[in-house]
C-alpha cells in the first residue's frame, strides 16, 4: 500500500488551525505539567518509601495519582493525535510548539507556531528547531 502524499501547507492554511490548536495545545501543556508534578509525587514517595524500608505505603495516595497520571497520559495522547490528524506536527509539549510542514522558495520547511502566537510568523529548515525560527518573508518579526 503506497503511503499518502505529504501535505504541505501555505500559511494561510496553517493560520485557520490556530483557533483549534490553541485549544488543543493549551490542554496538552496543562496535562503535560500534571503529568511531570504527578511523576515527581510518586518518585518522591518512593523514595521516603525506600528510605523508611517500605513499611508505610499509603495506597490510596499511589492508586490515586497514578489513576491520574493515566488519565493525563490518555489525554496527551489524544490531544497529540488531534494535532496529528490535523497534518501539524507537535514537537515540544512544555513549550507548545506546533510545526507544519511547507516550501518556502522551492524548500521543505516547517512553519513555526507556538502558543500565545496569534498568527503564523516563523519558520525554520527541517534541520533547525525554535532556535533556528526566522521571520517569514511578508512578516514583520514580532515585539
Amino acid at each position: 500500500m503506497a503511503g499518502r502524499a505529504k501535505k504541505y501547507f501555505t500559511v494561510a492554511e496553517a493560520e485557520r488551525l490556530v483557533p483549534r490548536l490553541e485549544e488543543l495545545v493549551s490542554r496538552i501543556t496543562d496535562c503535560h505539567a500534571e503529568a511531570g508534578q504527578l511523576r515527581g509525587a510518586l518518585e518522591q514517595s518512593q523514595r521516603e518509601l525506600m528510605l523508611v524500608g517500605g513499611m508505610r505505603l499509603d495506597q490510596e495516595f499511589w492508586r490515586s495519582r497514578k489513576a491520574r497520571l493515566g488519565r493525563a497520559r490518555t489525554e496527551l495522547e489524544e490531544k497529540i493525535g488531534e494535532i496529528l490528524a490535523l497534518g501539524a506536527v507537535p514537537k515540544d509539549l512544555g513549550m507548545g510548539l506546533v510545526d507544519f510542514p511547507s516550501r518556502l522558495d522551492d524548500r521543505e520547511v516547517n512553519l513555526c507556531w507556538r502558543l500565545g502566537e496569534r498568527r503564523i510568523r516563523f519558520w525554520h529548515g527541517l534541520d533547525e528547531g525554535y532556535t533556528g525560527r526566522k521571520p517569514l518573508p511578508e512578516a514583520p518579526e514580532e515585539e
